[in-house]
């Protein structure tokens, strides 16, 4: 690109890009100090409670004499929301991803990393080799590479076995550790894109359904289709697959015990303490992050079908068609210079208008009289009758829920199949129906394999019937089971 493109590019991201926008702003060391004080221990704060801490940290500051400003904490934050530095949902304040940036970026100031360290040769080495096995596609070559693997790992263990223990000096493990808290840093920091990405994926499809006049029941369907183009984005396949990985009960268990270790080791003493509590807290954060991306996107595809549902999408576009013909003819009558202020001919089919008080509105008397004498009177009764039971003989899908959690937390992770083995199904095809709408609900992982599940029905038969095996977690299950959308 030539020096007049970059500088273009540049100066729109100057004038355009949040992040710019806050270290360009009057007050910046105040809003950043603020932002990354509120948000140290958590990544959702309310609204009040926000209000409240800045409301004091003002009135403190302007005894200090170090802000000396006149407008108080409400009117900073409904700025700081509109400027897209913190986000506003149900009440509750999050950081946005240029924040995000802004605040990272202050920090490397003070902490940068030496980039040519032997911990990063050392990633960037293994990335390569594993790009390179993945990718060849002379199977001779790739097996050569994972034999030259194979072998070093195997040199490790012998040495191990013979006594001779390699051990890393201080300035090693400082590199190593440092290493893994730049890393871990980043992954909390990737939920805000994936935030931005859905919110961006909203608006566009919105403005397509605006734009597209196709009937109600077309654009419901184009709405399904858009669901899965969120996870086809590099963010949001990073996501799944990253999600995945976290609602792997082993695969957790272990990532938190090494952690753990790594905590003990003398060379934790080279991080801070917040470096330390970080990590400490890094499994419960990645979770609460997770939870937050899935409800936001989840919320995200209601109201998009509320919208469409609703009517107002068609009310919509009337109204930006109309106003669209509007500013076209009052283009054409500015090219033609014309006298806006001239009299014409022109009138309005508007028809009469009345005008009246509430006094003159009068009830509608009915054409017939009710005939009451025809009727029997019915005393209700506090005792629900047989045929009232039977028709309410439905399986309760949240008790499911909960008995399904209940039986995870003991014994985990299980399928479907064994979950039946160990509660017995006697409700039939609706009570095997609510497990796979369990599992469809906290996203469990699905496999490439088939099941089969006996079951019984009312009657006492038994059906044979087969599901897709899916494995479910009791770390996929939110605290509340109501929270589900079953």
């Amino acid at each position: 690109m030539s020096f007049q493109g970059l500088s273009a590019k540049y100066r729109r991201l100057y004038q355009e890009h949040a992040g710019w926008r806050l270290m360009r702003a009057d007050n910046a060391p105040h809003i950043m100090a603020f932002i990354s004080d509120l948000f140290s221990e958590r990544s959702e704060v309310p609204y009040n409670r926000a209000k409240l801490l800045l409301e004091a940290q003002i009135e403190h500051s302007r005894n200090l004499g170090i802000w000396e400003t006149q407008t108080n904490a409400t009117t900073y934050l409904n700025q700081w929301i509109a400027q897209g530095w913190l986000r506003e949902l149900d009440d509750l304040l999050t950081k946005t991803d240029a924040t995000e940036m802004v605040i990272r970026f202050c920090h490397g100031l003070e902490e940068r990393s030496i980039g040519v360290s032997a911990s990063h040769l050392r990633i960037v080495q293994e990335a390569v080799r594993d790009f390179v096995v993945v990718t060849n596609e002379d199977t001779d070559s790739r097996v050569k590479l994972l034999e030259e693997k194979k072998a070093a790992i195997q040199r490790q263990i012998d040495d191990l076995q013979a006594g001779v223990v390699h051990t890393l000096s201080d300035n090693e493990q400082r590199e190593y550790i440092r290493e893994i808290y730049q890393l871990a840093s980043q992954l909390t920091g990737d939920f805000r894109l994936l935030e931005e990405q859905i919110r961006k994926l909203d608006k566009d499809v919105r403005i397509q359904m605006i734009d597209d006049a196709t009937s109600r029941g077309n654009l419901l369907n184009e709405v399904m289709k858009q669901e899965n183009v969120l996870s086809e984005t590099e963010a949001g396949s990073a996501f799944e697959g990253f999600f995945q990985l976290l609602c792997d009960y082993n695969r957790v268990t272990e990532f938190r015990e090494q952690l753990q270790y790594v905590l003990q080791t003398p060379a934790a003493k080279h991080l801070s303490l917040h470096q330390r509590q970080f990590l400490a807290d890094l499994i419960a954060e990645l979770s609460r992050e997770s939870e937050r991306v899935l409800r936001i996107r989840r919320r995200t595809e209601q109201e998009l079908r509320a919208y469409i549902e609703s009517g107002a999408m068609s009310e919509n576009r009337t109204v930006g068609k109309l106003i669209n013909k509007l500013e076209q003819l009052a283009v054409i009558l500015r090219n033609e210079e014309c006298n806006l202020k001239s009299n014409t001919s022109l009138s309005l089919s508007v028809g009469k208008i009345e005008l009246s008080s509430p006094d003159s509105i009068r009830l509608k008397q009915p054409d017939e009289q009710l005939q009451m004498g025809l009727t029997t009177p019915h005393i209700n009764s506090r005792e629900p009758s047989v045929k009232m039971l039977a028709s309410l003989n439905s399986v309760k899908v949240q008790e499911v829920a909960i008995k399904v959690k209940s039986m995870l937390m003991q014994n985990s992770p299980q399928t479907i199949s064994q979950l039946i083995h160990q509660l017995p199904i006697s409700e039939g095809l609706e009570e095997l129906v609510a497990y796979i709408r369990i599992a469809r609900a906290v996203k469990a992982t699905e496999l490439a394999s088939v099941e089969e599940v006996i079951i019984n029905d009312h009657q006492g038969n038994m059906l044979r019937a087969s599901i897709p095996t899916m494995l479910l977690t009791p770390s996929l299950f939110p605290e509340n089971i109501e929270d589900l959308s079953l």
